[in-house]
């Protein structure tokens, strides 16, 4: 058991010192899914290491019935796979809000809700020979709040330009 430990603890050692690659310092862009009502966000990641960076989203959505945003921040572990590939897991949380129109929905006390949540992130990318990152990823999020208290699965697609 104590030699299973060992290799374990030096496999993983191996794995986290072996990945210290150069990944963009900033990119700015959108991430375009669909969880929540919550189609378009404003991406912004910034790196704090070589293979380690944070990024914030500001998700926002209007219609006939309610109106929300939301703002999400994330810590990532970035792992390089092939050629300009990586993948990336993540984990963060955020807070949000909606206002909705009481006629529609008799049923609620108030026309607004704050609430906040936790998320996990998992994600793959590709950066091109320009400064331009492709991403596709999974963010599934706990809510907690009235209005918003349940597991949501996000997947959406990310364009970002690094600098």
């Amino acid at each position: 058991m104590k030699k299973l430990f060992l290799l374990a603890f030096a496999v993983l050692g191996f794995v986290f010192v072996s990945n210290a690659q150069d990944i963009s310092k900033h990119a700015l862009g959108l991430r375009l899914g669909d969880s929540d009502g919550f189609g378009a966000e404003i991406s912004y990641q910034h790196a704090l290491g070589g293979a380690n960076r944070i990024e914030a989203d500001l998700g926002w959505r209007s219609s006939n019935n309610w109106d929300g945003f939301k703002l999400t921040g994330l810590y990532q572990w970035v792992f390089p796979l092939e050629n300009r590939f990586n993948w990336y897991v993540g984990a963060g949380g955020g807070l949000g809000s909606y206002s909705w129109d009481n006629d529609k929905y008799p049923d609620l006390d108030d026309d607004s809700e704050t609430f906040i949540f936790i998320a996990g992130d998992l994600g793959i990318e590709y950066s091109f020979d320009i400064p331009l990152m492709l991403s596709l990823d999974f963010r599934p999020e706990l809510g907690f709040g009235d209005f918003r208290d349940d597991l949501d699965f996000d997947i959406a697609l990310g364009i970002r330009y690094q600098f």
